[in-house]
């Protein structure tokens, strides 16, 4: 049984990993081309060029760490709800997906950005190494800062992914007094 609240966290999990995935695809394509370029006329910067080409490949990852982690979690949530089907509610979790959706979202957006931008960064780093080899350790800096967004993306949406509440709903009561000696 899918209710409202869970087609609308799958759908908030589903933005995470395609959005995050999509930052990655252009930063690589970024970083990919201009590392095409360097090394086809100094093939020996391969090692160096390398770690710059894969650092927007991060951002995908911890898309997919994420969905992990909050579609676990709304199983969870879907399995308590379809356990209590005598809950009180006309929407049954809809508070709980847009919990979800909201809780993906910081990693989601740093996701696309950071990686569309760390591929910025990394290939004018590319074409400088391309330039002067002995720069490939200290150029590797300027990518990696933003990669730190992304890394705060990510915290932030395990911690709100965990943070989301379990159902509170209260079951129908059909015998007042099975109800009063349960709250005893």
């Amino acid at each position: 049984m899918f209710t409202t609240g869970y087609v609308i966290g799958m759908v908030g999990i589903a933005l995470c990993v395609l959005l995050c995935g999509v930052g990655s695809a252009i930063g690589l394509y970024k970083t990919g081309t201009a590392a095409a370029g360097v090394l086809s006329e100094n093939p020996k910067l391969f090692g160096k060029v390398m770690v710059l080409v894969l650092l927007p490949a991060t951002q995908g990852i911890y898309g997919f760490i994420v969905a992990l982690i909050a579609s676990n979690q709304l199983g969870n949530l879907q399995e308590q709800l379809i356990v209590t089907q005598a809950v009180a509610g006309a929407g049954g979790m809809t508070a709980e997906g847009w919990a979800i959706f909201g809780a993906v979202l910081p990693m989601t957006v740093s996701g696309l950005v950071t990686g569309f931008f760390q591929g910025k960064s990394a290939v004018n780093c590319i074409y400088a190494v391309g330039k002067q080899e002995t720069l490939g350790g200290k150029l590797i800096l300027y990518p990696a800062m933003i990669e730190f967004y992304a890394i705060l993306g990510l915290l932030i949406s395990i911690i709100l992914v965990n943070a989301v509440p379990a159902l509170n709903y209260l079951p129908v009561v059909t015998e007042p007094a099975a109800t009063a000696v349960a709250l005893l």
